[in-house]
């Protein structure tokens, strides 16, 4: 089952999370042509936040993507706690929640490097274009890999378009 952004957005929101988008929907969001099945989201590891993401994402029964089933898994704040990076499946679909991430860090470094977009009427942070290719050379895989041609041609793109409004101006 393929998640929907949409979806994910609205109840991280709903719950007050802080997170940033990263992965394959920042990608889309940024313009690339691609398509992802799962959410990444880098997320704030302060107590508060890990209770509100449980919170959030209880009604959705996650569980260790990849996991044999029967696996004992207890979706709560001390699992959420012990653990960083969080390969999920979810009845609605798979999420990657990530405290932190090769070549970006954590969320509070991570920070300053996304913007506010509004997507489907919601707001979220995302990683900048410029982030989320270094986040793809780090992760280093092929799929990643390929996607930054893309990413960087659309970075040098909005630079021109940049700068011929500063001209203009």
């Amino acid at each position: 089952m393929i998640v929907s952004l949409e979806e994910v957005i609205r109840l991280l929101n709903d719950h007050g999370v802080r997170y940033i988008v990263i992965g394959g929907w920042a990608a889309i969001i940024h313009g690339t042509a691609r398509s992802t099945s799962d959410v990444d989201v880098v997320y704030a590891r302060d107590r508060e936040n890990l209770k509100r993401i449980v919170g959030a994402l209880q009604p959705w029964n996650p569980y260790l993507r990849g996991a044999p089933p029967g696996l004992p898994f207890r979706w709560d704040e001390r699992t959420l706690e012990s653990g960083l990076n969080f390969t999920l499946t979810t009845t609605h679909g798979d999420i990657d929640l990530l405290g932190e991430v090769s070549g970006g860090g954590r969320y509070e470094q991570l920070l300053p490097c996304s913007t506010e977009v509004t997507a489907f009427g919601l707001t979220c942070r995302v990683g900048t274009l410029d982030k989320l290719i270094q986040l793809k050379r780090a992760a280093g895989r092929a799929k990643d890999l390929e996607v930054i041609a893309e990413l960087q041609a659309l970075l040098e793109e909005r630079k021109k378009l940049d700068d011929a409004a500063d001209a203009s101006s």
